[in-house]
């Protein structure tokens, strides 16, 4: 009688908390990472203590209207008076909320569906694979513009459900190529063999596996909705009286920021956003490397 043994993942030897710590330390020592992550963190101070790193509150007229940066104002003064880099620190909050949100909600979304396909197989996977086929082909920008138009209310809940439904179908189709892959894998065969179930196979066998990926998906995920949500925002889409990235630029536009030299207004909101990207594109670079073991000596 022949008998097969449960064989385990190479990556799932050392325990999970272990294997945790290891991706850290992999993403500190790459130098590109770590400044990825040094620009991260310091965004995720801002987030935490703006309410007392900002010099005035958003809203408060402190001085005369429109003026450029000063040595008391660094980034100057809105069409109201109101203190810009307060406003930027403030709006830190909304705008990496709504980034957030818009990666765990798009991440966990495809990836479930992403799992499922992949592991299940059969009528399933044609079902979804239709689904996302449908999602696939839709364009994507036009249907958010449309869809946040006609939304009965223009709060962040609805840019950041608006953006999900039209970002994840991507990351779902990637998800579901590495499962179908690792499927093939010794241990995930021995596994079912063995008798597990299909949710043992997705979570104990597969998912770990793809950490990196879903990780690299989720940061990119991050960028595509404070993208999308500040598009909106600057388009009027949003909800003018919360204070964000994009609604400073949506408000700088309208009180011609630009023509009356308070340029500062539109940049700073910019480079914010232009910052946090380059810290995720440079973290990014880190997770490549745990993917790939190759390139951690390039990058040391």
């Amino acid at each position: 009688m022949v008998t097969t043994e449960k064989i385990s993942a190479p990556t799932l030897t050392p325990k999970r908390r272990s294997m945790s710590l290891a991706i850290l330390i992999t993403l500190w020592r790459d130098r590109r990472s770590r400044i990825g992550l040094l620009m991260l963190a310091g965004f995720l101070i801002v987030y935490a203590f703006g309410p007392w790193i900002a010099p005035y509150s958003p809203t408060q007229a402190i001085t005369t209207t429109m003026h450029g940066p000063t040595w008391k104002d660094w980034l100057g003064t809105t069409q109201s008076g109101q203190d810009v880099l307060s406003q930027l620190i403030w709006g830190t909050r909304v705008s990496l909320s709504v980034a957030f949100l818009v990666g765990i909600f798009s991440t966990v979304f495809a990836l479930f569906i992403g799992l499922v396909q992949g592991t299940i197989g059969g009528l399933v996977d044609q079902a979804l694979g239709f689904l996302t086929n449908v999602f696939l082909v839709l364009p994507g920008l036009p249907l958010i513009i449309v869809v946040a138009a006609y939304a009965p209310a223009h709060g962040l809940d609805i840019i950041v459900l608006v953006i999900v439904i039209t970002s994840w179908a991507w990351g779902s189709r990637v998800y579901r190529s590495q499962v179908i892959s690792l499927n093939q894998r010794d241990y995930v065969v021995a596994a079912r063999l063995s008798g597990d179930s299909n949710f043992r196979i997705m979570y104990h066998e597969i998912l770990p596996n793809m950490m990196s990926l879903v990780a690299a998906h989720f940061l990119g995920a991050c960028m595509t909705g404070l993208l999308a949500a500040t598009g909106l925002e600057f388009l009027g889409l949003g909800n003018p009286g919360t204070n964000s990235w994009g609604t400073m630029l949506f408000w700088a536009q309208n009180d011609n920021a630009l023509p009356l030299n308070q340029w500062a207004w539109i940049i700073a909101p910019g480079i914010a956003i232009a910052l946090f990207g380059m810290s995720l594109a440079l973290i990014n670079f880190g997770l490549d490397a745990i993917a790939n073991p190759q390139l951690r000596e390039d990058s040391q």
